[in-house]
């Protein structure tokens, strides 16, 4: 966790993009984690081509550990957009989602892209969290209308 001041951090996946681009993997602000848009490029290298689900679980491999270099855990995420390049793979991408997140249930937005940096890459992630905001609800005792 690299401390940009007082009430702001940056996390680095040391990705060959971060630089060139000018973008931090994630921010934290207070108690709020934003990730950037996380894929399956470990060390340069897309992995898992042609395999959309395992793609996503590497990107949210790489999503989760940006939010616990700041502080964050799986549980504290609120929210995650997911772009998809084939509508043939949203089932399995979807859950792959499922299965990280079956307890948390953030919300959570699917969208079709045209295509995404490199070719090969099928899926990408973006998250928020909010730390500390893994406790349990307590609903109230009447519903809401």
């Amino acid at each position: 966790m690299t401390n940009a001041s007082p009430q702001r951090w940056r996390h680095s996946s040391g990705g060959p993009w971060e630089d060139a681009f000018g973008y931090s993997r994630a921010i934290r602000t207070g108690d709020h984690i934003v990730v950037s848009g996380c894929t399956a490029v470990v060390d340069g290298r897309v992995r898992h081509g042609g395999d959309a689900a395992a793609q996503m679980g590497v990107a949210l491999d790489q999503v989760l550990a940006a939010i616990t270099a700041l502080g964050g855990a799986v549980g504290d995420v609120i929210s995650t957009r997911v772009y998809v390049v084939n509508r043939a793979d949203c089932d399995g991408v979807g859950r792959v989602h499922a299965e990280r997140f079956a307890d948390v249930r953030p919300a959570a937005t699917m969208v079709l892209v045209a295509g995404l940096l490199d070719e090969e890459m099928l899926v990408e992630v973006e998250c928020e969290a909010r730390v500390g905001s893994a406790k349990p609800y307590d609903p109230p005792t009447t519903p809401r209308e």
